[in-house]
């Protein structure tokens, strides 16, 4: 019996100094503190790829958390945001052609043919057109334009402008055709004073878009045809939103990239009116007819 007794004393005596010895203390440690260290680990790794991080929400949810490094991280280029290309309103045209404006000049004349000029409209309905000086011309803001002339005669023409006069045509010169010199004076005199200004006849269609020859879904050219005022902008629908297009000299709006190429189309004129059409294709050389048209003003 007291044998037996010893032998438990030492036994419990035992138990009590490993229960109280540094190394079972260590050894304990990691284990419970494992699952955070895979947890920080994982925050860490998101941090160095520039993804964000996740942090618990007072609800239990993850909410988002910006890693310091997300900034000068580079993400891939298709999910690179680009800047918004929305162009809601294009403002009435700054030109020197303007609503309620008359500028003085003089009249010339000049065979006109067809009708058909550097604003590349093609064959003229009729031959009441002219060409505008290339100051006034302003990198054919004018093609369209249908501006009426006074001679101080009291005779006066309404002619829609088709072409461009280059020097030695002054700043406020029209070149009319023949014929629209005609309603006006002898053609005979060569030259006569004038005064003309912007109107927005009653007489109009329907405007018509056409796409230049070589024009695809990958670079394409588009203009505007037999609009009642003149167009100060003409853009095309992207995936990024409206697009406005560069104006050229010969009257022709251009998508290098083919960005809208056969998408919608919305053009402005001089009033800020927009307008827009859908379900055009791209055809080069094509005229296709719509059933839009500008305010009377």
């Amino acid at each position: 019996m007291g044998t037996t007794v010893a032998l438990t004393a030492v036994s419990v005596l035992a138990y009590l100094l490993m229960g109280s010895s540094p190394d079972h203390t260590t050894d304990a440690g990691p284990a419970a503190a494992s699952p955070r260290a895979t947890t920080q680990k994982k925050a860490a790794t998101a941090a160095e790829s520039g993804v964000p991080s996740t942090t618990a929400s007072p609800s239990g949810s993850p909410s988002p958390k910006a890693s310091p490094t997300t900034t000068t991280a580079k993400p891939s280029p298709k999910d690179t945001p680009r800047p918004p290309r929305e162009a809601s309103t294009t403002p009435p045209s700054a030109g020197r052609i303007k609503p309620n404006t008359t500028h003085q000049g003089v009249a010339t004349a000049y065979k006109a043919g067809v009708g058909d000029g550097a604003c590349l409209f093609g064959p003229s309905p009729d031959l009441m057109v002219a060409a505008m000086n290339t100051t006034d011309y302003e990198t054919s803001k004018a093609c369209g334009a249908y501006v009426l002339v006074r001679a101080a005669n009291g005779k006066s023409v309404t002619v829609r402008i088709t072409n461009e006069c280059p020097l030695p045509c002054a700043p406020g010169q029209i070149d009319l055709s023949e014929q629209a010199f005609a309603e006006l004076a002898d053609l005979k005199l060569g030259r006569l004073a004038i005064t003309w200004s912007l109107v927005s006849p009653s007489t109009a269609g329907t405007i018509s878009f056409r796409y230049k020859t070589g024009s695809s879904q990958y670079w394409c050219a588009i203009q505007a045809i037999n609009h009642r005022n003149p167009v100060t902008g003409l853009e095309v629908r992207t995936a990024g939103g409206w697009r406005q297009l560069p104006r050229t000299a010969y009257n022709y709006f251009i998508s290098a990239d083919g960005s809208g190429c056969g998408g919608a189309i919305r053009i402005t004129d001089i009033y800020g009116e927009q307008l827009t059409v859908s379900g055009l294709t791209v055809r080069p050389n094509v005229v296709q007819p719509t059933q839009v048209q500008f305010a009377r003003h």
